[in-house]
C-alpha cells in the first residue's frame, strides 16, 4: 500500500470515528500512520547520509531518524524494515562517526533480521559493513568471508555496482595479506564491472586502490 494510499485511509478511519462513533477504528489508523512515518524517516535518513558523503558534514537528524523508523517498525512487527533501520543505524556510527564498536551490534542484528525474511539486498549491505568493521580491526582472514560473501549475494541479485565496490574492498584485504596479483585481479574486474554500469564514484575507487596496491 502506498503511503498516499495509508494516508487516506486514516482519513477515512478518522470519519468512522467522530462521524460514525466508531472509536476502535483509531487503532488502525495510528498503525497506518506510523508505516509512513517509518518510510519517510528512512528515506530522509538516507538523503541526510548521501548528502554527508558529498559535503562530510554531520547532520544531527541523521541517527535519530533512523532510530526513529526502527522503533516505529519494530512496533508494526515490520522485520524487513526494521532490520534495513539497523543497517543504517550501524552505518551511520561506522562511517559518520568512525564508531565501529557501536556499529557492529546494529549491523550483526541487522544480518539477523534480513536473515530471518530473506531480504538478502540488505543482507549483503549489512555483511560488506561488518567486512569492513572486522578489516579496520586487522581481522583480515574475517573481512574477506564477510565480504566475499556479500559479493555473492550481490551477483544473484543481479547488484552489479554493488559487487564492483565489494571487490575494491576485497582488493585491499589482498594487498594486506600480501597477494597483490589477486589484489591487481580484483582490481581489474572491479574496473570492467563498474565502467559497464556508469558506476563513476566506484570507478574512483578503482584507481585510487589501483595507485596504493
Amino acid at each position: 500500500m502506498s503511503a498516499e494510499d495509508r494516508i487516506e485511509r486514516a482519513r477515512l478511519l478518522y470519519e468512522r470515528a467522530v462521524i460514525g462513533g466508531d472509536d476502535s477504528v483509531l487503532a488502525v489508523a495510528e498503525r497506518e500512520l506510523n508505516a509512513v512515518e517509518a518510510d519517510l524517516a528512512l528515506a530522509r535518513g538516507r538523503i541526510l547520509h548521501a548528502r554527508f558523503l558529498v559535503e562530510r558534514n554531520e547532520d544531527p537528524h541523521e541517527l535519530a531518524l533512523f532510530e526513529r523508523a526502527a522503533q516505529l517498525y519494530q512496533l508494526l512487527g515490520d522485520v524487513r524494515g526494521e532490520g534495513e533501520s539497523l543497517f543504517w543505524i550501524g552505518t551511520f556510527h561506522q562511517v559518520v562517526r568512525h564508531d565501529d564498536a557501536a556499529a557492529v551490534p546494529a549491523l550483526e542484528r541487522s544480518c539477523e533480521l534480513a536473515t530471518q525474511v530473506g531480504d538478502m539486498l540488505t543482507l549483503s549491505y549489512a555483511l560488506r559493513h561488518l567486512g569492513i568493521a572486522a578489516h579496520a580491526a586487522g581481522e583480515l582472514d574475517v573481512a574477506r568471508q564477510r565480504l566475499e560473501e556479500s559479493v555473492r549475494l550481490r551477483r544473484e541479485l543481479g547488484f552489479l555496482p554493488g559487487v564492483a565496490a565489494n571487490l575494491v574492498g576485497l582488493a585491499h584485504i589482498a594487498a594486506g595479506q600480501g597477494r597483490r596479483d589477486d589484489a591487481l585481479a580484483l582490481i581489474d574486474e572491479a574496473g570492467a564491472i563498474a565502467e559497464a554500469s556508469g558506476a563513476q564514484v566506484i570507478l574512483r575507487q578503482v584507481e585510487e586502490a589501483r595507485a596504493s596496491v
